[in-house]
């Protein structure tokens, strides 16, 4: 069952809304991301088991309010902005959104993915922590998630930590980055074996698909760093350019009937030898010639280019895939028998 939004962090809520706005537009956003939140959010699209219509609609929701909120502080200041969305909305409401906005403002203060996780996780991670490590974690959490973690730590570990947050002084920066760095790979962690991947890499798939082969390649490397299993199984479901010699001679030339001979010619020329020679053998002579001639007429060209080509062509395989008009075998699953 799809969890209370609330209860969501700021990676995961940003998974679902890439899910909502679709493989397309998810893509082009995707791409200006810096690589440690691609690789952050791609894992959780991955592992997001379901998600519930409501879910959807209170996500997408919440992200328009908040780049609203954000527009009116610019136009006239944080009074402002509470005056129009009180107005709006309802003095509550309005805070509610104010205070995302504030949270989304100190992303990079310390510890940012510990004020984003639960307090449940947190515990389980500061359990095993010095109680001076714990009181400084504490000093930049939320007063109520701190407080909520003080009250579940041992009784004989609690006055400790609250007597050391009492009396901390100025504490050095490459400390506090260093213990930073470590407890934001311990919470990793946790989360990573809280989840399931019982669903979530067709999304995922999707989203590829549409991203450029370096992004690509970027993701699934770094996805496997983290997970080998997770990694292969994205990569089975994934079809690439080269993979068109998988495709029967009837799909193919499908396929070759949708895409234009200019945009072909291009996605040839950075092809392996046995792509194009599976290419010729479903076209005419006259055809294959003159798809030669063109791609001889292109002389060099961009990689960018030949990429882009390829995902173009990679897209039409999948949509006719979609409409049931070709066939694209995946480890045996979509296999023949005659």
């Amino acid at each position: 069952m799809a969890r209370d939004i609330n209860k969501l962090n700021g990676i995961q809520k940003v998974a679902i809304l890439f899910i909502t706005l679709g493989p397309e537009a998810s893509s082009g956003i995707l791409k200006k991301l810096p690589e440690s939140e691609i690789q952050k959010i791609t894992y959780e699209i991955a592992n997001i088991a379901s998600v519930s219509s409501e879910q959807r609609e209170n996500i997408l929701n919440e992200f328009l309010e908040t780049n609203k909120a954000k527009d009116y502080i610019v136009e006239g200041g944080m009074d402002y902005a509470r005056a129009l969305l009180s107005k709006a909305l309802g003095p509550q409401k309005a805070s509610e959104i104010l205070s995302r906005v504030s949270e989304a403002n100190q992303q990079y203060r310390p510890f940012a993915i510990a004020r984003k996780a639960d307090a449940s996780q947190l515990l389980n991670v500061l359990n095993y922590e010095h109680p001076q490590t714990i009181a400084l974690i504490l000093c930049y959490l939320q007063p109520d998630k701190a407080a909520q973690v003080l009250a579940d730590l041992p009784e004989e570990v609690q006055s400790d930590v609250a007597l050391r947050i009492a009396t901390m002084s100025n504490t050095s920066p490459m400390v506090i980055k260093e213990i930073e760095k470590v407890l934001n790979n311990k919470l990793f962690s946790v989360l990573r074996t809280e989840m399931t991947t019982l669903g979530g890499v067709e999304t995922l798939v999707d989203i590829l698909n549409q991203v450029d082969r370096t992004t690509e390649k970027n993701i699934t490397e770094g996805l496997e760093r983290e997970d080998e299993v997770l990694a292969e199984k994205i990569r089975n479901s994934m079809f690439v350019f080269e993979d068109i010699i998988t495709l029967d001679d009837v799909s193919i030339q499908r396929l070759l009937r949708e895409v234009e001979v200019k945009e072909l010619a291009l996605a040839l020329k950075g092809c392996s030898e046995d792509v194009a020679n599976v290419i010729y053998k479903n076209q005419s002579k006259r055809a294959a010639a003159s798809l030669k001639e063109d791609m001889e007429f292109l002389g060099p060209v961009r990689l960018m280019d030949v990429e882009k080509s390829q995902q173009k062509i990679v897209s039409i395989i999948r949509r006719l895939e979609e409409a049931g008009e070709i066939i694209v075998s995946r480890g045996g699953e979509d296999a023949i028998i005659i």
